[in-house]
């Protein structure tokens, strides 16, 4: 209906266009059929070009929002990487900080070690002890202590021996 109405419209257009050459263009030898002919076919190329015009834009649109699509996916996977990748530092973060907190207490149990001040430093499930132990053998609990702490990967027993 609407392509109907359309080449209605063109064929109104051409018919006032064909009047008005009639009109102003007196020199031309051809008969107003062929003028209205003439102005038709013009009209109708010119429908055809805009058609084609507007028909290459809607293609261009769909493959601009197709590559807007996938640059939203590509950032959200991203996004979702990185969420996850924070919320593992959080994690390991956290859990570091429970074994220090751990090792510490442990390490205030002992009769030895609680009147002594021992740095505990946690990173990624390794342990380091600092600080001074008053003899070899409590230097060997407290690395004991350390490792008997859940989630401890290894102990770098960094204690002096004083005494």
């Amino acid at each position: 209906m609407k392509t109907r109405l359309n080449r209605l419209m063109i064929l109104a257009t051409a018919a006032a266009l064909t009047t008005g050459l009639v009109a102003c263009n007196k020199n031309d030898e051809r008969t107003a059929g062929q003028q209205l002919d003439s102005a038709i076919a013009k009209t109708e190329q010119s429908a055809e070009n805009a058609e084609a015009k507007a028909a290459a834009a809607a293609n261009e649109a769909k493959m601009a929002a197709a590559r807007t699509g996938e640059q939203i996916k590509e950032g959200a996977a991203e996004m979702r990487a990185d969420a996850s990748a924070a919320g593992s530092r959080i994690a390991d973060a956290a859990g570091d900080a429970a074994i220090t907190a751990s090792v510490s207490a442990g390490l205030m149990k002992d009769p030895d070690l609680s009147a002594i001040k021992i740095d505990v430093d946690t990173s990624n499930g390794v342990v380091s002890l600092k600080g001074p132990a008053p003899n070899a053998a409590a230097k060997e609990r407290a690395e004991t202590i350390a490792k008997g702490v859940s989630g401890v990967k290894s102990v770098s027993n960094m204690l002096e021996v004083r005494g």
